[in-house]
């Protein structure tokens, strides 16, 4: 995969996705901000990917926009070319 200009936190939240989707075998379109049990996405990892216009914020959920489901779907291309 290319240099990204994301940071390793905001790469963090695609990881996280990715995990989800390999392991369920169901596309992952958001994240939850906080489950409730003690995990919370990193708030300046959401709001870098805002405004880089890869998710955005849905109540409870950050939602990953077309770019964003996109930029996983490459993350998840470059882990299984690894």
């Amino acid at each position: 995969m290319a240099s990204s200009s994301l940071s390793d936190k905001a790469i963090a939240v695609f990881a996280f996705a990715a995990y989800h989707e390999l392991s369920s075998g169901d596309a992952v379109v958001d994240v939850v901000l906080k489950d409730g049990a003690g995990h919370a996405a990193d708030p300046a990892a959401i709001e870098e990917l805002e405004t880089a216009g890869l998710a955005e914020k849905k109540g409870e959920r950050a939602a990953f926009t077309d770019s964003g489901k996109a930029k996983l779907a490459a993350v998840i291309a470059a882990m299984r070319g690894a």
